[in-house]
């Protein structure tokens, strides 16, 4: 098997945790991305779901394991240390928790996440650029010209 044909999977599979998930079938959720670690491709995000899964099933120790391995395997996975930092706090742990919601709060700043646009998304910001371009363009022309007339006037 391709590694594209394992990422296809890995990301159908976790959609279908997610619908899980929302579905309150937090267990055949749990089941399924514990399975889909073997394909061995995207385990930080599937770590990180799994967590998710964990928090919500109110299994407070599987979830901090989880985020843990996705930090593990993505350092950066700044969704992770803030999730983590949730499960911190729940459980009283605030030193820790502010501690890793502050690292969440800097990894997001440093490596913000590229979120895909909808082609109907992309078209919208084309349209707009030239006009949100002009706004301060246009601004800057009139004080240079307010600042014009001033001085005229004195």
């Amino acid at each position: 098997m391709t590694e594209g044909q394992r990422r296809e999977i890995c990301q159908r599979a976790l959609a279908r945790a997610e619908e899980l998930r929302r579905a309150g079938r937090y267990q055949e959720g749990i089941a399924l991305l514990a399975d889909l670690l073997r394909y061995g491709v995207d385990k930080a995000q599937v770590y990180f779901r799994l967590g998710n899964l964990y928090f919500d099933a109110g299994d407070l120790a599987g979830a901090e394991q989880s985020y843990k391995r996705a930090i593990a395997e993505d350092p950066t996975h700044a969704s992770a240390h803030h999730n983590l930092g949730v499960v911190y706090r729940r459980r009283g742990d605030i030193a820790r928790s502010i501690k890793m919601l502050k690292k969440a709060r800097k990894l997001e700043l440093r490596h913000p996440r590229q979120v895909p646009l909808t082609p109907e998304q992309k078209s919208f910001l084309k349209r707009m650029a030239l006009p949100m371009l002009a706004v301060p363009v246009l601004a800057l022309i009139a004080v240079l010209l307010l600042i014009y007339l001033l001085t005229r006037l004195i």
